[in-house]
């Protein structure tokens, strides 16, 4: 069963076309600058071989004609035809209180994705956008949505609801979502079927990118995560400031004279890495600035560094220990250092890193403990892709 994964954004769309059960790529590639002069589409097959274009693509439902269009040319050898396509599967980004697990979508799903909006301004839209333009372009052919908040619905209330007036959480449902749930879902799944039980009880998982979450997962349930009711909770990212204290706003506002859309701005885009170094939003950068005498960006470094040590941390006494610590996400699956920094003083609780293993691994599945170590510390590259194929393999089965 050929399966088209679709994670749409504002002004683009990733793709991917997965054989399932078998779960290979046949296919993928990148849709930008959608409602843009210079609008590309980036397609690579099984083989390697590759198709750039610049085109103009007003819309998604553009797009995706496009996308359509090259997966069936001949020359990409990937499908002879749109009838090989038997379903697709969405990254939707917020699925509130209302979707606890993947589900087909219908009409009333539409509706319940739309009712998100306001709790996902920048996200949900975009991934509508996604799946109305697939129904325009194959009416009728099943889609199915994968929520990245879905994961997280197992934390127990008492964890999830802040101490606000219960009537703010029933009445809006301002509570805890958390995000990455398919990224988080998957390494934990991975780290299973590679460790097996005796030592995956007890996992946190660290999504460490641009933007970064961090995850206690306990017997296949996530029990507690560090974004919150927005992507903007939690770790110091690239660009976001994660959790400060909440009386800090009205005192920036009054003082910078900001309102609301300018605190958004503020919190979302300019703080974390870039705010902290002036340098940039990208950790590569922020370390070769900090390599070369930055005091800035060493300093935006080691609050990075220090804030997921201390959820990894918290999320042990959550746990009541930890079997398994993994790192995945473009920071978490590619810098050696920035693991290295983080687990560095932590050897007290049982958590060691063993440079020379640590130091050779680059984006590949990799045990990075010593052997025989009592918590073992792993790289595992994500595959969101994967997660929202199966879903949908399962659910159109």
């Amino acid at each position: 069963m050929k399966i088209l994964i679709l994670n749409s954004g504002s002004s683009s769309i990733k793709f991917q076309l997965i054989d399932m059960p078998s779960e290979e790529v046949i296919g993928k590639g990148l849709i930008e600058k959608i409602g843009l002069k210079d609008a590309s589409i980036t397609v690579k097959n099984a083989k390697g071989k590759k198709s750039s274009l610049q085109l103009n693509i007003p819309n998604h439902a553009k797009g995706i004609e496009f996308l359509l269009s090259i997966l069936t040319d001949v020359n990409m050898e990937i499908i002879s035809s749109l009838d090989e396509l038997s379903a697709v599967g969405h990254r939707i980004v917020h699925g509130g209180q209302a979707f606890a697990k993947s589900v087909l979508i219908n009409e009333d799903v539409m509706h319940g994705i739309e009712s998100c909006i306001e709790l996902a301004p920048l996200h949900n839209p975009a991934n509508i956008k996604g799946v109305q333009a697939m129904e325009l372009a194959i009416p009728g052919i099943s889609q199915v949505a994968v929520f990245d908040t879905a994961f997280h619905h197992s934390i127990p209330e008492h964890r999830a609801i802040y101490a606000l007036p219960i009537d703010l959480y029933k009445k809006y449902g301002l509570r805890k979502y958390g995000f990455h749930g398919t990224s988080h879902q998957y390494v934990s799944l991975r780290a299973k079927e590679i460790y097996g039980d005796d030592k995956t009880s007890k996992i946190i998982t660290c999504h460490l990118g641009n933007g970064g979450s961090l995850s206690a997962i306990q017997d296949g349930k996530s029990i507690e995560t560090s974004m919150g009711f927005s992507p903007t909770d939690g770790l110091m990212m690239g660009t976001r400031c994660g959790s400060i204290d909440p009386g800090a706003i009205p005192f920036i506002a009054e003082h910078e004279h900001l309102d609301m859309a300018g605190i958004s701005e503020l919190i979302n885009k300019k703080s974390g890495l870039q705010g902290i170094s002036g340098i940039s939003s990208d950790y590569r950068d922020v370390s070769s600035a900090a390599d070369k005498g930055n005091n800035d960006a060493k300093l935006a470094l080691e609050m990075f560094h220090y804030d997921v040590k201390k959820y990894i941390g918290t999320y042990m006494a959550s746990l009541g220990g930890v079997d398994t610590i993994i790192f995945t996400g473009g920071i978490g699956e590619n810098s050696a250092q920035a693991r290295r920094e983080i687990l560095k003083g932590l050897e007290g609780l049982g958590i060691v890193v063993d440079d020379e293993k640590n130091d050779k691994v680059m984006g590949i599945e990799a045990d990075i403990s010593p052997d025989n170590n009592g918590v073992r510390v792993c790289v595992i590259p994500t595959n969101e892709e994967v997660m929202i194929a199966r879903d949908t393999f399962d659910i159109v089965s």
